[in-house]
């Protein structure tokens, strides 16, 4: 070592304590390298340290392990409360599955009694009249009166066309209805003139009567000319000739006039109802509403020429809506007709309306398609078909909480009650929907054709008389 080391010795009282292994490097760190004396008396007094901590590591490991033996001496129960405990897990266990005992038996009896007790689908829309306003004339749309969303009342007027050309064929009408009562009224006049012909014709053919009848006796006394008798005669029979002409010409003109009036006689009605259809016409310019509703689909402009036929707009009476739910044909079993609805609406989640089935429909959606499945064809694959069935809507859910065609649904049926029809049995005794609003126009043309053919008529001092002979 060197002297550096050697100073560093420690004391001699200090090197005879034995060193802990644990401070052995920090030691010799410390103080430099050690004599093998001295490191064997280390290593001895390192091994008599670590017996002494094995020693106290048993002694610590025994006192635990007591101390657990204790603890589970204290730990241990009686089979008193071992029974008790296993008691109280049964009744808990118990418990629990009566628990889930009851709930299935709940839930059967809620099918048995509820759910099989109903038919529900999310397959069904809300649908309704959509009336379609179409042009009754042509012409050219001068006016539109009404745009998508808006309120239509019955009669309303929607579209106005140009007026010109149709009233120029009504004044045409009504000039052809009064020369039609003019010549009524001259037919009348030439029976009657060829009734007064008839007593005419009748004296002179009894005056050249008599006149033969006087001169044929004077013939045998050779007191007449035979030439003036003979010219009696057809004098006498050309009268007669004359007389069956007139009551003749008088049966012609009779058969145009007899049993009939002005307002009865043929060409007048004629003419009464070509003037009837050219007042309509005019008044078919304006195109109305025939019912109450709300205007939709809008597809006239002003300036468009529109022919008779041609759609120009929809009105949809929202007032009078029902809902076509499409069932699965194995839930058709039960449904009956007025059996109680009651429909949800993704519009309105939180209200329930309700209804009652008014109808079945007679076939399948799929039947009445625009291309029905064919199948007898080779390839078919079994699909459940599904039925339209009809659900009116009460009026006063419909007023509170209006909805719109088209709009999706969730419809339960209760069918409790399955004693109704299936069927409907007989015929609809009212009409499904009418409206008055075209009657109006042919009111208005009947007083227009009597105004013309009262202002038309002449009065008459010689009605015609019953002809004779």
């Amino acid at each position: 070592m060197t002297a550096e080391n050697d100073d560093r010795t420690p004391p001699d009282s200090e090197r005879t304590a034995p060193l802990p292994f644990k401070y052995r490097f920090k030691y010799l760190h410390k103080y430099g390298d050690v004599s093998p004396a001295e490191g064997d008396q280390a290593q001895h007094a390192h091994a008599s340290h670590k017996h002494e901590d094995d020693d106290d590591e048993q002694k610590e490991g025994d006192e635990q392990k007591e101390g657990d033996e204790q603890k589970k001496d204290s730990n241990k129960k009686s089979p008193e409360d071992e029974r008790r405990e296993k008691r109280k897990r049964n009744i808990v266990l118990i418990i629990i599955a009566a628990v889930f005992i009851l709930a299935g038996l709940a839930w059967l009896l809620y099918y048995i009694f509820v759910m099989s007790q109903r038919e529900t689908t999310d397959d069904a829309y809300v649908k309704g009249d959509m009336v379609t306003i179409s042009s009754r004339v042509q012409g050219t749309v001068v006016e539109v009166a009404v745009e998508e969303t808006e309120r239509v009342h019955a009669g309303q007027v929607l579209v106005r066309l140009d007026p010109v050309d149709a009233k120029d064929s009504l004044m045409n009408a009504e000039g052809q209805l009064a020369q039609a009562v003019r010549q009524a009224q001259q037919a009348r006049h030439q029976a009657a003139e060829a009734d007064a012909a008839i007593p005419q014709r009748r004296a002179q053919y009894e005056m050249q009567r008599d006149d033969y009848e006087r001169r044929r006796p004077l013939l045998a006394s050779r007191a007449a000319a035979k030439e003036e008798v003979d010219s009696g005669k057809r004098q006498m029979e050309a009268a007669y000739a004359a007389l069956q002409q007139a009551q003749k010409q008088a049966a012609a003109a009779h058969s145009q006039v007899d049993g009939t009036d002005i307002h009865d006689f043929p060409a007048v009605i004629q003419a009464r109802s070509q003037f009837q259809n050219a007042w309509v016409n005019s008044g078919r310019n304006a195109i109305v509403s025939p019912i109450e509703g709300y205007a939709a689909r809008r597809q006239v402009q002003v300036g468009q020429r529109v022919q008779p036929g041609q759609d120009l707009l929809t009105v949809v009476p929202l007032s009078d809506l029902w809902v076509d739910a499409n069932f699965k044909e194995t839930q058709l079993e039960h449904i009956r007709i007025g059996q109680p609805v009651k429909i949800k609406t993704d519009m309105y989640s939180d209200v329930t309306y309700h209804g009652k089935v008014v109808g079945l429909n007679a076939g399948t959606g799929s039947a009445f398609s625009l291309l029905p499945a064919e199948n007898a064809s080779g390839n078919w694959i079994k699909v459940i078909q599904r039925v339209p069935v009809r659900v009116s809507l009460d009026p006063q859910d419909l007023k509170k909480w209006p909805l719109r065609i088209g709009l999706s649904t969730d419809v339960t049926v209760d069918t409790h009650n399955r004693d109704g029809r299936v069927l409907a049995e007989t015929p609809r005794q009212k009409p499904l929907a009418s409206t008055a609003v075209y009657e109006q126009e042919l009111g208005e043309a009947d007083a227009r054709a009597e105004a013309i053919i009262k202002a038309n008529m002449v009065d008459d001092p010689t009605p015609p008389v019953k002809r004779g002979r």
